[in-house]
């Protein structure tokens, strides 16, 4: 999967080339501690004071790149994947392996952290299912008629033990294997080549 980057994202992220490896690793750690904690304004302002420039300019580097992170880390995208994205952002080899070590090092403490985040949108917690076959109606003796029917259930925020809700779906074997066969040949097909170069120009 390659990530989509907005043209605001990849502005903020125009900054990154600007400053050296070092800068960039602190923004990451900054990025973190955001992540954890909150933003903080002084300490934008003490960045910007440091490399002479615009407040502005270092809070939009923070939070491209805290972005790039968290999006990259929610998904669990690969190493390739993660060079595929970043590719777009015109970006030399050296930054492009120095996010990618960023990427590496932090994705599961950012994945710890989002776990930790309140949510509003559902997340699975479990599924249950159940086949019934009808063998005969009152207009056929001899029938059979299988359908699968399943409750899917969800729960919203961290803990698990609130909010639950479930949704009661149905269908037949054959169309429940179409559906298999379809999302089987779209995960197939976004891994290719020509699925990644549209990706790349997708604004």
């Amino acid at each position: 999967m390659l990530l989509v980057l907005s043209e605001d994202h990849k502005e903020h992220l125009s900054f990154l080339p600007k400053v050296d490896a070092a800068v960039v690793g602190e923004f990451g750690r900054i990025a973190l501690e955001f992540l954890r904690k909150g933003t903080s304004t002084r300490i934008y302002e003490g960045a910007a004071r440091k490399l002479c420039v615009p407040v502005e300019m270092v809070q939009h580097g923070v939070e491209g790149l805290m972005f790039l992170m968290t999006e990259s880390s929610k998904h669990m995208i690969s190493e390739v994947d993660f060079l595929d994205s970043v590719l777009v952002l015109g970006f030399g080899e050296e930054l492009n392996q120095l996010l990618l070590q960023l990427y590496l090092q932090h994705h599961g403490q950012i994945r710890s952290v989002l776990s930790q985040l309140p949510s509003n949108v559902p997340a699975y917690h479990n599924l249950e299912w159940r086949l019934d076959v009808q063998l005969a109606s009152r207009s056929v003796r001899h029938q059979v008629v299988p359908k699968l029917t399943m409750r899917l259930l969800l729960t919203k925020g961290c803990d698990s033990h609130n909010d639950h809700s479930s949704r009661i779906l149905q269908t037949d074997p054959s169309t429940l294997l179409h559906l298999i066969s379809a999302l089987e040949l779209a995960l197939a097909a976004i891994k290719t080549s020509h699925a990644r170069r549209i990706l790349r120009n997708i604004k």
